[in-house]
């Protein structure tokens, strides 16, 4: 991650309690593969995949901006 341009912060696990859904039933229903669920929900992820955003925001029938928050660096002038 580069220095002094903010972070994005994957909200999935909180949709997912939203939705009363867990990742195995999400990895069916967007039809992607359990670690990677796993890998959104903590964070765990370098760079995003659009093809993927679309799949939650299908699955969980959401917004782009309910499962991605922009946090900008508070120390950037």
């Amino acid at each position: 991650m580069e220095e002094g341009f903010g972070h994005l912060e994957i909200k999935l696990d909180e949709l997912l309690e939203k939705r009363g859904l867990n990742k195995n039933k999400l990895s069916h229903k967007a039809e992607m593969n359990w670690k990677q669920i796993d890998n959104y929900c903590t964070n765990n992820v370098t760079r995003l995949d659009v093809a993927v955003l679309c799949k939650l925001c299908t699955a969980l029938d959401c917004k782009i901006q309910d499962l991605l928050v922009f946090h900008p660096d508070d120390e950037r002038s």
